[in-house]
Parts: structure tokens; C-alpha cells; sequence
């Protein structure tokens, strides 16, 4: 998969809901906050089994009801559209 990179990036990022360039590194990122910690957690499952049949893995982070996310694709050094295609998942589920 490809890096997205000049106006690719910027019309993908743009076309996300409050997603933003992660400083100094070729990333995404975005701020979750949840009713409680089940609903956080539940929402990190629905991810979870999404990104397995995706076979591309979040980087994230979870304190009670926030979950911090940070997509890039390792094989090929930053944003690719699998991060896009699962950022966009995550927004649906946490809608």
C-alpha cells in the first residue's frame, strides 16, 4: 500500500471528522471520549475485530472514558488509505 502524500493527504484528512497530522511524525490522530468505560470498551472491541480483518492495527491508548488513537502503516511509513478506510470505521462506531 501506498504512503498518501502532497494533496492526497490533505483531501483524505479533510474528509475526516476532527482527525488531525500527528507533529513530527507521517500519522494520524484523534481524540475519543465515551459515556463510561463500557461504552469505551466496547467501542475498542468493535475496532479490534474490524482491524483483524483488516490486518491493520491501531495504536491506541485508554483511560477510563478516552481512548487516544494513532493510525499510520508501518510497511510503508505513514498514511496510507487503510488508516483513512479505518478511521473512518471508528467514526461510524463511535457515532
Amino acid at each position: 500500500m501506498a504512503k498518501l502524500t502532497g494533496q492526497e493527504r490533505r483531501d483524505a484528512i479533510d474528509g475526516l471528522d476532527g482527525w488531525s497530522e500527528v507533529d513530527g511524525r507521517d500519522a494520524i490522530s484523534k481524540s475519543f471520549q465515551f459515556r463510561n468505560f463500557n461504552a469505551a470498551f466496547g467501542w475498542m472491541t468493535r475496532v479490534a475485530m474490524t482491524a483483524e480483518k483488516m490486518d491493520h492495527h491501531p495504536e491506541w491508548f485508554n483511560v477510563y472514558r478516552t481512548v487516544d488513537v494513532t493510525l499510520a502503516t508501518h510497511d510503508a511509513g505513514g498514511v496510507t488509505e487503510k488508516d483513512i478506510k479505518l478511521a473512518k470505521a471508528m467514526d461510524r462506531f463511535a457515532a
